[in-house]
C-alpha cells in the first residue's frame, strides 16, 4: 500500500474540526463500546484498513472479547453475543452507510427510534457519518494501519 499525503498535517484545521465531533461523541452519553462497534462496522463496509485496525484495537483496549470482535461482520448470525441495543445500532450503521442502496427505509428508522432516544439516534447518526468521512480520507490517502506499519 502506498501512502499518499498526510491529510491531518496538510489541513490541520479541517482535521481538528472532525476531531471535535469525535471528542463530542465520546461525551455524548452513548457508550464507548457501542460507538467503537459502529465505527468498526462502518469501516468494514467501506473497506478502510486503517480504521478497522484502529477501532479493533480500541475495542480490545476496552476489554471486548476477541470472540465478539471477530463476529462484528456477521453480528446477525452471532446469537446472544451482541445485545439487542448493539444489534439495532449495527443495523442502523449498515443502512445509513449504504444510504445510496437502502434509502434508509422507514422500518429501519422505526426500529432504531424505538431503541434510542431522539438525541441518542442523532448522535449515533453523527458517529456513522463521521466514520464514513474518516473512511474516505483513510482510503483516499492510503493511511497505513498500525499492523502494517509494524510489518
Amino acid at each position: 500500500m502506498s501512502h499518499r499525503i498526510d491529510y491531518a498535517k496538510i489541513s490541520p484545521e479541517g482535521y481538528k474540526a472532525f476531531g471535535g465531533v469525535y471528542v463530542y461523541l465520546l461525551k455524548s452519553g452513548l457508550s464507548k463500546e457501542l460507538i467503537y462497534l459502529v465505527y468498526l462496522r462502518v469501516s468494514q463496509i467501506n473497506g478502510c484498513a486503517y480504521c478497522i485496525d484502529m477501532h479493533s484495537r480500541d475495542l480490545l483496549k476496552l476489554g471486548v472479547a476477541v470472540d465478539k470482535l471477530v463476529l462484528v461482520p456477521v453480528w446477525r448470525e452471532a446469537g446472544e453475543v451482541f445485545s439487542a441495543r448493539e444489534g439495532i445500532a449495527l443495523a442502523w450503521a449498515e443502512t445509513v452507510t449504504r444510504v445510496a442502496e437502502t434509502g434508509v427505509p422507514d422500518a429501519d428508522y422505526e426500529a432504531a427510534a424505538a431503541e434510542f432516544s431522539d438525541k441518542e439516534l442523532t448522535d449515533l447518526t453523527y458517529a456513522i457519518g463521521l466514520m464514513n468521512a474518516f473512511n474516505r480520507f483513510g482510503i483516499t490517502f492510503r493511511s497505513t494501519p498500525a499492523a502494517a506499519a509494524k510489518a
